[in-house]
């Protein structure tokens, strides 16, 4: 996985965190719990805002 791969990574943090609402995820903590996803493989240093707010908005899409 990639840093690009938001839709997939949102779906692995959902179920990963079912009960976690990701509006209350510090992006320190989103940050960390993307590059410890199984299969992510990507430059830990790209996980920037940008990519971050994608992740957090993709991942409030999967939990509605």
């Amino acid at each position: 996985m990639k840093w690009t791969d938001t839709i997939r990574i949102a779906e692995e943090l959902y179920e990963k965190f079912p009960d976690v609402d990701p509006l209350t995820v510090r992006f320190v903590d989103l940050h960390n719990w993307v590059v410890a996803l199984d299969g992510f493989d990507d430059d830990h240093q790209h996980g920037g805002e940008k990519a971050l707010e994608a992740i957090q908005m993709a991942w409030i899409e999967e939990a509605r």
